[in-house]
């Protein structure tokens, strides 16, 4: 028989009682801070909720009188401030956790980013400049180039720094759009400067449609050089070949093409302002709203806590052929758009 003072100890019990005070106080304050990064890593990894693009323009005018441009201008400078002020600030360079693990938002950054400098160089090269051979505006030729630097730079220079700089040059650049005595800072709005810049949109998204699609794996002709009898190309490639997403990269495409879509749907409401009478005289107004109701639809909530990758037509959904639909359908009515644009 067993005494009543002998008692059965609980596995792991009896080390945490002949751990001293130290000990105990240690393992203790490290379960809680990896508590804490990973709430935090919840909280940081939420994408930011779309904003009035009309509101931004009047609360970035600061009561000035809207004019052609500030729409554009004022939502390039919120989504550019929206990647370094959202919750966790900036994360594709972060060197500490939680954002050290995080790959959705970064990776939604990164496509969010691409469009901020395609934008960018939009109004470097093309809005603000009158004809070709004008001149190129002050604040514009600091912008773009920000906007450029890498990254993922975490320090010398930081991309925070060198993205803060661009943001401070838009809003000059704003201010003086919307001074009536400052005519040396212009916005033209014209079908042809807008035709251009839909050009690079179109190569974006058709690009992001493609990595999408290829998440389930698929037989692709060789159509590099189609159409042509005399082109030609560097180096030879196989009449048929397999194009499919790496099963790793999956997850990182489909957050890019949110965050992409989620800035361009920002810049195309502003262009719908900022471009209103040219769009109304191609009869083209109604097209650029079936774009923004695609890419609106492109923004719907993922409730699955994973980005699934079925093959198709099987059990399981594939998020990426979903966004990839919203994308191409897009992308389709950005053709047409161009179209009516380029017409007499």
């Amino acid at each position: 028989m067993t005494s009543n003072h002998q008692r059965k100890q609980i596995p792991g019990l009896e080390a945490w009682h002949s751990m001293g005070l130290v000990g105990r106080s240690a393992l203790a304050v490290v379960a809680v801070y990896l508590l804490v990064i990973v709430v935090l890593g919840f909280y940081w990894s939420s994408e930011p909720a779309p904003f009035s693009v009309r509101e931004n323009m009047e609360e970035k005018l600061a009561g000035a009188q809207p004019v052609v441009g500030a729409a554009s201008s004022a939502a390039l400078i919120r989504v550019a401030e929206t990647l370094l002020d959202k919750p966790g600030g900036y994360l594709s360079n972060d060197i500490t956790l939680p954002g050290l693990y995080l790959d959705n938002l970064p990776n939604w950054e990164f496509g969010a980013l691409v469009q901020v400098r395609d934008f960018a160089r939009a109004f470097r090269e093309n809005f603000s400049r009158s004809q070709s051979q004008s001149s190129e505006d002050a604040d514009l030729v600091i912008v773009e180039p920000q906007f450029n630097m890498p990254n993922d730079s975490w320090m010398f220079p930081a991309s925070e720094a060198e993205y803060r700089r661009g943001i401070n040059s838009l809003h000059s650049y704003l201010s003086r759009i919307a001074d009536p005595q400052d005519q040396d800072g212009q916005f033209y709005a014209r079908a042809d400067n807008l035709a251009r810049w839909l050009v690079n949109v179109e190569s974006r998204l058709g690009s992001l449609s493609q990595r999408l699609s290829a998440s389930v794996g698929q037989m692709q002709m060789n159509t590099d050089t189609a159409g042509e009898t005399s082109a030609q190309q560097s180096t030879s490639v196989p009449g048929e070949r397999v194009v499919k997403t790496s099963y790793a990269q999956i997850d990182d495409v489909f957050y890019e093409a949110r965050g992409a879509t989620w800035a361009l749907m920002h810049f195309l409401r502003a262009v719908e302002i900022d471009f209103d009478a040219v769009l109304r005289d191609k009869n083209a107004l109604v097209s650029v709203r079936q774009i923004i109701r695609e890419l609106e639809a492109s923004q719907r909530t993922v409730f699955s806590p994973v980005i699934l990758n079925g093959n198709g037509f099987g059990l399981f959904a594939n998020h990426s052929l979903v966004m990839a639909n919203y994308i191409s359908r897009a992308n389709a009515a950005i053709i047409d758009l161009r179209e009516l644009l380029n017409q007499g």
